[in-house]
C-alpha cells in the first residue's frame, strides 16, 4: 500500500545542512578575490573586446584607464573621434578560464 505520511529526517540532517552551509560561506567570499587577483586581461585583449562591441578597429581606440573589481574590469576608452566610452568586461580570470561575456559599452 501507499503511505502518504510525510517524510521526517533524523535530528542530524537540518544540522548538517546548517553545518555545510556555514563551512561554504567563508569559499564563497573568497570567490571575488579570486577573480580579482587572477585577472588575465591585458589592455589588448580589452581594447580588442571592447572594439568588436563598438563597432571600430583595435587601432582606433586607446586605453585611458581600467579597474578591475571582482569578476569586472572596468574601462575606459577614446576613440581617434575623442569620443570616450566606459566599458565594463565580465571574466578574464581564473575563475572563467580566461573567458570573457561580450562588454557592454556606454558613451561618457
Amino acid at each position: 500500500m501507499f503511505n502518504a505520511s510525510p517524510r521526517t529526517f533524523g535530528p542530524l540532517r537540518p544540522n548538517l545542512a546548517l553545518h555545510a552551509l556555514l563551512a561554504a560561506l567563508p569559499l564563497l567570499g573568497a570567490c571575488g578575490s579570486i577573480a580579482g587577483s587572477t585577472n588575465m586581461l591585458s589592455d589588448e585583449r580589452i581594447v580588442a573586446e571592447a572594439a568588436g562591441t563598438l563597432g571600430k578597429m583595435p587601432a582606433e581606440l586607446k586605453l585611458m584607464s581600467r579597474q578591475t573589481s571582482g569578476t569586472n574590469t572596468y574601462a575606459v576608452l577614446r576613440s581617434k573621434d575623442g569620443k570616450e566610452h566606459s566599458c565594463t568586461i565580465n571574466g578574464g580570470n581564473l575563475l572563467s578560464f580566461g573567458m570573457v561575456n561580450p562588454p557592454s559599452c556606454q558613451p561618457r
